[in-house]
């Protein structure tokens, strides 16, 4: 497969950037609501919004978006290529472990039920929130890291 059919693939393909679209529509959506950071009725936030968390929201919902819409329109390429070896359920692990790490650093760290189970309120007040933009730089860097290591991967003319 030449590198120009390879770009003509990635480029061509509308089902793949749909889905994209609506992964990253729904990630935004969802951590939002669940957080507290879209304003619903449902749910309080007890933590004050910043921006740093609707940075971080945004970031990862347009990686995840990235990432689906990149999977989705190379795995045609990668069949072609016949590049098994590369393990694309480990990137799957990797990318979720993200989005993991994207919905904690914008949650609300005493709202979130897991985290108050493990440690008390005033301990994730005092320890887990100063860490929390730590914590979304590392899944927004892991997650343009998983994006750019695909794309060097499946771009042959981006690997020599």
């Amino acid at each position: 497969m030449t590198a120009r059919r390879t770009l003509e693939a990635i480029r061509s393909n509308p089902r793949a950037i749909l889905w994209g679209a609506a992964a990253a529509v729904s990630v935004f959506s969802l951590f939002g609501l669940v957080t507290g950071l879209i304003p619903n009725p449902l749910y309080v936030r007890m933590v004050p919004r910043t921006p740093t968390d609707y940075l971080f929201l945004t970031l990862t919902a347009l990686l995840a978006g990235v990432y689906t819409a990149q999977r989705l329109s190379t795995d045609v390429v990668e069949s072609e290529l016949e590049d098994d070896d590369a393990g694309t359920g480990s990137e799957d692990r990797w990318a979720l472990g993200g989005l993991a790490g994207g919905f904690l650093a914008v949650g609300c760290p005493i709202c979130n039920a897991f985290l108050l189970a493990l440690f008390s309120s005033s301990a994730l007040m005092t320890y887990f929130d100063p860490l929390r933009p730590l914590l979304g730089v590392i899944s927004v860097a892991l997650l343009a890291g998983l994006i750019y290591t695909r794309h060097k991967r499946t771009c042959p003319t981006c690997a020599t």
